[in-house]
């Protein structure tokens, strides 16, 4: 994973002790299936850096007390202290150091989407093997978090609309299973929905205040001047190619 200056080395180095810790227990690679940013960067799908975990539970409700005591088990030994953490599910945010970027956030989703499809990946950068989800789900995933998050948490991230951009230049593809599950629309109605999103609720403020601080600063510079223009047409383009679908 590339990381925009030097002073994120050591945020990186946490997050892979606590993955490596995750891939190595007897249980956790079981429940937890790889996904998001970080897992993205290092299969090298994507060439930004990322600051979180993020897992799907693949687990039952009945597992899920197990996989909290297996996950504070490797924080305690790590001497990572909890911030905080979810009552229900199982989010926690961990600090490490007392200044500066001090906290990892570790998420899981639940329950899953029946339509997502994962593929056990060697993660080479710490020399393991975990269950991750296909690009196809990632991308899917992307889309559908463009207008979730808003809708869910009323926030707008926009390293969505950065990894948006970054997979469909890239000539991905996405599952669009996994997008009419998830938003319940067909995948023509959704791409006409997140063009009016896109449009009307990305502003160069959301953009900036992600993204500044993932990207080196040359290409941060670069890209804010075309992401949003550019992620309009390329949403537009393949709602036009659905069209042409019989």
């Amino acid at each position: 994973m590339t990381i925009p200056n030097k002073n994120d080395a050591l945020h990186k180095a946490w997050l892979y002790r606590v993955l490596e810790q995750i891939a190595d227990d007897p249980f956790l690679p079981d429940v937890l299936y790889f996904k998001g940013g970080t897992c993205a960067s290092m299969l090298g799908w994507l060439d930004r850096f990322s600051v979180d975990l993020d897992f799907d539970f693949a687990g039952d409700k009945k597992q899920i007390v197990a996989t909290r005591t297996a996950l504070e088990r490797i924080f305690t030994a790590l001497g990572l202290s909890v911030k905080d953490s979810s009552k229900k599910g199982i989010q926690y945010f961990l600090r490490y150091i007392e200044e500066g970027r001090n906290a990892i956030k570790i998420d899981t989703a639940f329950p899953l989407l029946s339509a997502n499809t994962y593929a056990p990946q060697r993660l080479p950068e710490i020399d393991r093997i975990l269950t991750c989800q296909t690009i196809e789900t990632m991308f899917a995933h992307k889309l559908l978090a463009l207008i979730g998050r808003s809708e869910a948490h009323g926030n707008i991230a926009g390293r969505d609309v950065y990894d948006v951009h970054f997979f469909f230049m890239r000539g991905y593809h996405y599952s669009a299973e996994v997008i009419r599950e998830g938003s319940g629309m067909k995948v023509k109605d959704f791409f006409a929905k997140l063009y009016v999103f896109v449009d009307q609720e990305i502003t160069d403020r959301i953009l900036s205040e992600d993204l500044n601080y993932l990207l080196p600063a040359a290409k941060f510079q670069l890209v804010r001047k075309v992401l949003k223009r550019e992620v309009l047409t390329l949403i537009r383009d393949e709602r036009a190619r659905l069209s042409l679908v019989v």
